[in-house]
């Protein structure tokens, strides 16, 4: 299968501190990939290095067959100019657990604002879009409403259209639960798992045990900045290999 994502030998430094230590794999088209791991394993860290919301010290993330973020010249790495690096982003779209909509836009211009400012779609076409992502995500009838009149549900539904509007060749998924009350949760991972259904191309992390079971083709298990396994979800949860995974699973629900 194509490969959508390829990451090899992906280092990442806080300081003094290196949050990644050499990560390498790859997500195929319509495969979806849970991370999953304790926290500061740096699962979020990744995502965002892909989304080139952090740049990474060494290594090479390339999605659909192109490099992004830097480019070489000389035997010397750059980051690449800020208009080629949100074209870069545009080809990822990313949702946060803390939904970043933006308080001042209805639910529909929140989806709107990307295909309008950085795909340059006219403003009727765009609209025509965000409502089908709208109504796709449930929420037709709440197009108009502001952020601060939607459930936190509500909202990170909203993100999750906005993420989708940019036709992306890949979609990040940041713990998007995490800021949810426990009964907006499955109304979030039941859009998710219908996306996966449908063959969308996804990389999660994830701290819902069951939804990476149930729902993603892999899942990769993070440790120290490391990849520890990965493996099928039934086999990973069923039959650790690693005595890390082994501890990991048995301090969450399965």
């Amino acid at each position: 299968m194509t490969a959508i994502l390829q990451i090899r030998d992906l280092h990442k430094r806080f300081g003094a501190v290196e949050v990644l230590k050499g990560i390498d794999f790859e997500v195929a088209e319509g495969e979806v990939v849970a991370i999953i791991g304790s926290s500061g394993s740096g699962k979020t860290t990744l995502l965002r290095c892909v989304n080139l919301l952090e740049e990474f010290e060494a290594g090479e993330i390339r999605v659909a067959g192109q490099p992004i973020g830097y480019r070489e010249s000389g035997g010397r790495r750059a980051r690449v100019p800020e208009r080629e690096l949100a074209r870069h982003r545009a080809m990822t779209g990313m949702v946060f657990q803390s939904f970043n909509l933006f308080p001042h836009l209805s639910a529909l211009r929140n989806v709107t604002l990307g295909p309008r400012k950085v795909r340059g779609m006219p403003d009727a076409e765009a609209r025509v879009l965000a409502e089908r992502w709208l109504d796709r995500v449930g929420l037709a009838d709440r197009r108009d409403y502001m952020p601060s009149q939607l459930s936190g549900g509500q909202q990170q539904r909203v993100a999750i259209a906005r993420a989708l509007a940019m036709a992306p060749k890949l979609v990040l998924f940041d713990e998007v639960t995490s800021a949810l009350d426990p009964e907006l949760v499955n109304e979030v991972l039941s859009v998710i798992k219908s996306l996966a259904e449908e063959g969308t191309t996804m990389l999660i992390v994830t701290h819902e045990m069951r939804f990476a079971r149930d729902v993603s083709d892999r899942v990769v298990f993070m440790d120290g900045g490391r990849i520890a396994e990965q493996g099928p979800p039934q086999r990973l949860f069923r039959r650790p290999k690693t005595p890390r995974l082994r501890e990991f699973l048995g301090t969450v629900a399965p």
